[in-house]
């Protein structure tokens, strides 16, 4: 393993959109999410600030930062589980 990998490891998840796409504001804290379906993705993370938008973000990626907050508007990402 290079030195530079970083290991992250869930030991719980939820599903933070119902339908597939997120219908209202989301509060959580989490330290990483799964994106299921490509799109933007607009949070509030802990040491970025609010308001921060992921631009496509690949579908079956996972976005390894502290999130306190997914926007409904500005997030076009679908299928989405937080995982901590």
């Amino acid at each position: 393993m290079a030195l530079n990998q970083i290991k992250l490891q869930a030991t719980e998840a939820v599903s933070v959109d119902s339908g597939g796409a997120v219908s209202s504001d989301v509060t959580l804290v989490e330290k990483m999410l799964y994106i299921g379906v490509a799109g933007n993705v607009k949070v509030d993370a802990a040491d970025l600030g609010t308001g921060v938008v992921f631009v496509a973000v690949a579908a079956g990626s996972i976005l390894p930062v502290k999130v306190n907050k997914i926007y409904a508007t500005g997030t076009t990402a679908q299928d989405i589980v937080a995982l901590s």
